[in-house]
């Protein structure tokens, strides 16, 4: 399986302005812009972009794990923030808010930290991944 996407940018770094379009075309000539990224502008951005497919690889896995050790999630909700520091993703954090009928603690953590270091997009990123959760039942 492949997927793609194709970024196009004009002009300078700070001045320029660029669109993503995703082979789904969910993104399609999508802005983003020096102000979308590092101020408040309208636009998305490669570190939201990068949050958004951390927190829904991440949440998948896990619905995979719950499922092959015989659970069935009511709802996980992954929030993930994208710290990006002096040029670099410094780390990946997920808060993850859970409902699964009938799993202990214990066991929810240890699907929940097979998640977190065997999705691919944790296991592309090179940076500090960490997550914390809540367990409702």
């Amino acid at each position: 399986m492949k997927r793609r996407a194709t970024a196009v940018w004009n002009g300078t770094g700070k001045d320029g302005k660029g669109h993503l379009t995703t082979q789904s075309t969910v993104l399609n000539k999508t802005q983003y812009s020096f102000s979308s990224r590092f101020e408040e502008g309208i636009g998305t951005n490669p570190e939201e972009l990068v949050g958004a497919a951390h927190s829904g690889c991440f949440t998948m896995k896990l619905a995979f794990n719950l499922q092959a050790a015989g659970f069935t999630p009511d709802e996980l909700k992954t929030d993930c923030e994208i710290v990006f520091e002096d040029g670099n993703i410094v780390a990946s954090n997920l808060s993850l808010l859970a409902t699964v009928p009938g799993i202990d603690n214990a066991k929810f953590e240890e699907l929940v930290r097979d998640a977190e270091a065997n999705c691919p997009i944790s296991k592309l990123l090179n940076t500090k991944i960490t997550v914390v959760f809540s367990l409702n039942q």
